[in-house]
Formats: structure tokens, sequence, C-alpha cells
């Protein structure tokens, strides 16, 4: 019917594709996320420092954390020193006090908050899943993926405020191919695309799209292990198709992209990036 529509108002058809055009342009000469306000946990670093760069190059105000104030200044020093709109807090995931604070800062410092990119994981086990300690479990479950799921319901009542947000879990590349000796994380990875998964009901009807970042084998000081043991390495890179180990800057592309209108018909999805490496369960 719309096809019929503006084939007798020719002009009419003229006149909406250059109002398309016309928007697309002046969004993207200000920034894809022009305006927008994102938080990004353990972003002082790594892949959580390239997704904020990132996502501040695109237009968005971007509020770091991690669990050091020395880091989380440096951090901004170095962002603000590349005229972005860049501020940070500390903010360990696994208190509650210290997610509160950093929804609390976003709210005063922007006025409310449209993005979410839950990036901070720990593993401090290598070794055998069948020794894996209580202690093991409980603190990498707690940091990976309760965490992650308290800082989701903090946000949401926030975002609907705005009309809508965008959710960005980083899992990897592990939830589908597990790294030997890192069981208890390999499982916290997985669990994340279920997480994921199961709030997509819930936030579509309010505007609010969720999705998951995989990354794959990325130079990082988190790596650092993997990359140092040269028999995991070799299995890893015998999996890859592009053969080199990946930079942070690999992962902050399709993290903005998921977060900008361009991903506005994407929910529920997991994007590896890997080099290649199998993705399936």
């Amino acid at each position: 019917m719309f096809h019929r529509a503006f084939a007798a108002f020719p002009h009419s058809r003229q006149a909406v594709s250059c109002v398309v055009r016309m928007n697309r342009t002046s969004a993207t000469s200000r920034g894809i996320l022009a305006d927008k306000v994102a938080l990004v946990t353990a972003s002082t670093e790594g892949i959580g420092l390239a997704i904020a760069r990132r996502l501040a190059q695109d237009g968005a105000h971007v509020v770091v954390s991690s669990r050091k104030q020395a880091n989380v200044d440096q951090a901004v020093a170095k962002l603000q020193t590349e005229n972005l709109s860049v501020s940070g807090l500390v903010c360990h995931v696994g208190k509650a006090e210290d997610r509160q604070r950093l929804i609390d800062a976003a709210l005063e410092r922007h006025g409310g908050i449209d993005i979410l990119v839950s990036n901070a994981a720990v593993n401090p086990y290598f070794g055998s899943i069948l020794g894996a300690s209580e202690d093991v479990w409980d603190k990498i479950l707690d940091i990976n993926i309760k965490a992650a799921a308290m800082l989701v319901q903090l946000v949401v009542p926030h975002m609907e405020k705005r009309g809508g947000g965008s959710i960005v879990l980083v899992s990897s590349i592990a939830a589908y191919s597990p790294f030997s000796s890192l069981g208890p994380y390999n499982v916290s990875k997985t669990a994340l695309l279920g997480l994921m998964r199961n709030y997509v009901e819930e936030l579509t009807p309010r505007n609010i799209r969720i999705n998951c970042l995989a990354p794959g084998l990325i130079r990082t000081k988190f790596s650092t292990a993997l990359r140092q043991d040269e028999a995991v390495l070799e299995k890893v890179m015998e999996n890859m198709r592009i053969s080199r180990i990946g930079e942070p800057a690999d992962c902050s592309g399709i993290v903005s992209f998921l977060c900008s209108p361009d991903a506005d018909y994407i929910t529920g999805e997991t994007v590896v990036v890997a080099g290649g490496s199998p993705s399936r369960l």
C-alpha cells in the first residue's frame, strides 16, 4: 500500500527520502551517539577503555569506572586530552553501594542514562575445573554474572524515562569454545549469553535493546596468562581464520554500532569478534 501511495505522489516520495538523508547526515556530523549518556564498567584499560573511547568519539558522554582511583584518573585524563566528553569514578561492581554510586553519578552529571556496557569480569583461577574451590566459583559468578544483572536492573528505570536505551554485555568466545584451564570463567561467559536472552522479553516492550559482545583472544593485560602459555596460544590460533591476536579497538566499533540507531532492529544477539574462530554451541 505504501509503495502505491508513494507512486501516486512522486514528489512526496522524494521529499521523504530527502528528509531521511538530511537526518542521517545531521546525526553523523554530530556523532551517531550524540548526547547519549553511556556507562562502561571496567573501562580504564583494555577492551573497556577502547569501548569508552569509541563511544565518546561517536558523541556520547561517557562515565568510565574501575576499582582503583589512580586508574580512573589516568584514563579520564587521557581521554579528555583527546577532547572527549568523559568523566569517571571508582566502582567495584561487586558492591551494591558502588553500583548505585555509578548510576547516581551519571544522573547527576548528565541527567539520564542511555547506554550500559557491562565489561567487568574476573578470573582468579587457572587450572582444572575439578579443582576450583567454592570461593573461586563464588567470586567469578558474583562479579561476572550477578553484578551485570544488578546493573541492568538499576539502569532500566532510567532508560525508560529517556524513551529507551541499549545494553551490551561483554561475554567471550570462551562461551562457545572454552579456554583450557579457565573452566569457571568459561561457564560464567556462557551464562552471560543466557542472561542476555532472558532479558529480551522484558526489555523489548520498554524499548531497551540488549546484546552481547564475544571477543576472542585480545591483546590485553587480562589475557596475558593465555598468551604466555604456548600450548594454549597455539590451540587458540589454530581455530582462528584471521591469524593474529586481536586488539582492543577491534571490539569498540561493533559496540558503538550496537548502541546506535543503526542497530535499532537488533536485540538478543551475540556478535563474535574473534578472528573467525568457531562460535556455535
